[in-house]
């Protein structure tokens, strides 16, 4: 007689996948964060984005591969340490690590990792808070040519997806992270006509474009982005990150108003792990948890990333509570 097949648990890809898709994955939920550099404190070793290459072109072969084998196992070392389930690459500190480089690095990670984790890069192409020194030109342009500044933003989006075309061709990465932030504490930098205006046609022409080529997309934004919020879930990303509770943003309300729509991302107060009690970041990962968990669609991070100059103490408080509190029941159970 055949014995019974054995259920396999899905890998951290695969739940990171299903909640990205609005489903309830077994066992805990799944956990990322966008950057974590705190690798000195937690394992002794200097970033990848914060190796400084001036001389990549004068290595060897060799040189070059051993950097990448390194930077590749740190990766693979912080996800297997703190149970993340997706992996945010980014480049080594080469002044022009074009995508052949970037795809070389995702090959290393694979090697190593196989398909254990669900792979993204960098790949927003719209228009982003101007610093200081831009944010007065980029007004007038709006005011001045607004036929130019979209004109630009079309050129944006079409390279970007020119890139992305590489990236399915390659076949090691699964989606793309939209790092693009629209907005401070008090609210979007553009007004909600402005910002419908020019960047939601071409949010929703990046996103449509990386869907078509297989890849999830997670779309994120700090500060204050409930005015714009319908915008951002209206352009069909996968998924929203960072749920900024320091620019407003409560979790409850966003999963109550979108969250049959889009996965939701995040919402641990970063600004409590620096300046905190214990008590309030165990209290904000705990609301995180029972407010993001209920049905799916829900992964566990900070409201930001683990940032330098971030106590790591404070961060692995918040991984203690999600091990111990961000589990959903087996069928049949009650969540306590």
């Amino acid at each position: 007689m055949p014995s019974p097949a054995v259920a396999v648990p899905p890998t951290p890809r695969q739940k990171f996948i299903m909640a990205m898709e609005g489903k309830q994955p077994p066992g805990l939920v799944p956990h990322f964060e966008l950057v974590f550099f705190l690798t000195m404190e937690a394992f002794g070793r200097v970033h990848p984005t914060h190796r400084h290459f001036g001389q990549w072109s004068q290595m060897s072969d060799v040189e070059r591969q051993l950097h990448r084998r390194d930077a590749a196992d740190l990766y693979v070392a912080i996800a297997r340490r703190y149970g993340h389930s997706a992996i945010f690459v980014h480049p080594m500190g080469i002044a022009d690590p074009g995508e052949q480089e970037f795809m070389r690095l995702l090959e290393e990670i694979r090697d190593i990792s196989g398909m254990d984790y669900f792979l993204m890069v960098h790949g927003d192409a719209t228009y982003a808070i101007p610093d200081g020194a831009g944010m007065m030109k980029f007004i007038e342009d709006i005011a001045d040519q607004p036929r130019q500044v979209k004109d630009k933003a079309q050129r944006m989006v079409d390279e970007a997806l020119e890139r992305g075309e590489k990236f399915r061709r390659h076949g090691a990465l699964d989606g793309m992270a939209l790092c693009s932030d629209y907005c401070f504490n008090q609210g979007p930098f553009l007004s909600p006509a402005m910002f419908g205006e020019f960047v939601s046609p071409y949010l929703k022409q990046l996103i449509a474009g990386y869907r078509r080529q297989g890849f999830y997309v997670i779309k994120h934004t700090d500060g204050n982005i409930m005015p714009i919020l319908d915008d951002l879930v209206d352009a069909r990303p996968h998924a929203l990150h960072s749920l900024d509770p320091q620019g407003g943003v409560d979790i409850a309300e966003v999963k109550r108003l979108v969250g049959g729509r889009v996965c939701l991302i995040g919402n641990v107060n970063c600004g409590l792990l620096q300046s905190g009690s214990e008590q309030e970041v165990v209290e904000s990962a705990r609301y995180a948890l029972r407010h993001g968990m209920p049905g799916g669609g829900y992964i566990f991070s900070t409201s930001n990333c683990v940032y330098t100059g971030l106590p790591l103490e404070r961060y692995e408080l918040i991984v203690d509570v999600w091990r111990r509190e961000g589990v959903y029941p087996i069928d049949g159970e009650k969540r306590q």
